[in-house]
This record gives structure tokens, C-alpha cells and sequence, in this order.
């Protein structure tokens, strides 16, 4: 059986109001999916991540853990 048909005949046994929501959904992966382009998804990379492969893409204010003004009464 494809998926097709096993997601056919699960969704010949939700109610209506269910099937809507069903709709939306599909529409929005349809969507989803025309603005990614055809691969439908992110790029996928083959092999084991790389420790340090992201250094030098992420920046972090030297403040970052000072405390907050905001929540000064609280501490």
C-alpha cells in the first residue's frame, strides 16, 4: 500500500470539521513547499557533523550572561 492510500484511508475515517483542518494543513505543506523549491526541503548534507564546522557564524554579545535591568528586582 503507498502512502497515499494509507493516508487515504485514515482520513475516510475523521469527521468532517477534522477534514478542514486536514485541508489547511495539506495546502500549507503544498505551500510550504513551492517556496523551498522542488527538493521540498533543506539542503541535506551526507556524513557525521564536523565539531567547530559553524565557528566564526555565530556571534554572542560579551554581556550575555550579565544580568538583566529589567528583572534587577527579582534578584
Amino acid at each position: 500500500m503507498t502512502t497515499a492510500e494509507l493516508v487515504y484511508e485514515h482520513l475516510k475515517q475523521l469527521p468532517e470539521p477534522t477534514l478542514g483542518r486536514v485541508l489547511d494543513f495539506v495546502e500549507f505543506l503544498e505551500q510550504k513547499q513551492r517556496q523551498s523549491g522542488p527538493a521540498g526541503g533543506p539542503e541535506v548534507t551526507d556524513g557525521p557533523r564536523q565539531p567547530g564546522s559553524a565557528q566564526g557564524q555565530v556571534w554572542m554579545a560579551p554581556d550575555f550572561d550579565a544580568p538583566l535591568e529589567d528583572f534587577k528586582d527579582y534578584q
